[in-house]
């Protein structure tokens, strides 16, 4: 169709076609393609931000959305689109709630006066890494902080940023706290960062040994911030490792896990290990 601006500031019709110059859209599949279809109703926002907040993943929320529609199309939008809101929703998130983390500090250092706090902000104003350790932290460090295990396998479910503590066993064999570190990135700088810190706080008391898993970037930092600590790898990450890498060797019925464990376990002079998993090999 072509319009034209008449002389009285009207419009007229100079040419028109009623055949498409596209095929048209079969299905709903195909209609969901549609620049229109990107767009959520501040409704259906509302409901999808109520989700989120409640934690439930991004292939769930779209699911919930499939079936709250009842026919087999699903959402009258694509799934790219639900992942761009849900992105939105999260970094509005991370603001609020950085927020509250700081306050939350802030409120436990009027409770404990010896909490010490260490936090780096990045060229956006966002926390990039937050290290926190208390007065009973450092007082069980300052007896018990000989050997500290240092772990970063968990992650937070909305920010996926690594969480790390530092650990140790007391005169009871319980395990103890010794501080809390949020990172954002786990690069040897980043470690560093966090290791000195530590120390920092500490009163400058370097660990005999500390324990870690098979991480690269840990081990340089290691090696650059506490060259004088015997650094060593946490048996469960090694024989998790062994798992993965052994496959049907070292299954439930296999003589060799009975071996590999004993081995590990008992085994406590370097040349006698070495003889022993030689022999073990060789079987």
């Amino acid at each position: 169709m072509r319009l034209l601006r008449t002389e009285d500031h009207g419009w007229c019709v100079s040419i028109f076609s009623n055949e498409h110059n596209h095929h048209l859209s079969g299905n709903r599949e195909e209609t969901r393609e549609w620049h229109l279809h990107s767009e959520i109703n501040p409704v259906l926002m509302n409901f999808i931000k109520d989700l989120r907040e409640n934690n439930i993943s991004l292939s769930k929320v779209h699911n919930i959305l499939n079936a709250t529609h009842g026919d087999q199309a699903g959402a009258p939008f694509r799934k790219q689109s639900l992942r761009y809101l849900c992105s939105r929703i999260a970094q509005d998130a991370i603001s609020d709630d950085m927020e509250k983390t700081v306050k939350l500090l802030d409120e436990m250092k009027r409770v404990d006066p010896s909490l010490s706090v260490f936090l780096e902000i990045d060229h956006e104003g966002s926390p990039k890494f937050i290290l926190w350790c208390t007065g009973k932290n450092k007082q069980d460090y300052m007896y018990f902080g000989d050997v500290v295990t240092f772990d970063t396998t968990y992650k937070t479910n909305l920010y996926n940023m690594p969480s790390g503590i530092f650990v140790g066993v007391n005169n009871h064999y319980q395990s103890t706290i010794f501080g809390g570190v949020l990172m954002r990135e786990e690069t040897v700088a980043g470690f560093e960062w966090a290791f000195g810190n530590f120390v920092e706080v500490m009163n400058r008391k370097h660990p005999v040994t500390i324990l870690t898993d098979q991480c690269r970037a840990m081990k340089g930092a290691i090696r650059n911030v506490l060259p004088n600590t015997r650094h060593r790898w946490c048996k469960w990450h090694v024989i998790k490792c062994a798992k993965e890498h052994l496959g049907g060797v070292y299954s439930k019925k296999s003589l060799f896990k009975e071996e590999f464990h004993r081995l590990i376990n008992e085994v406590l002079c370097v040349s006698e290990f070495e003889d022993k998993w030689a022999e073990l090999l060789d079987k």
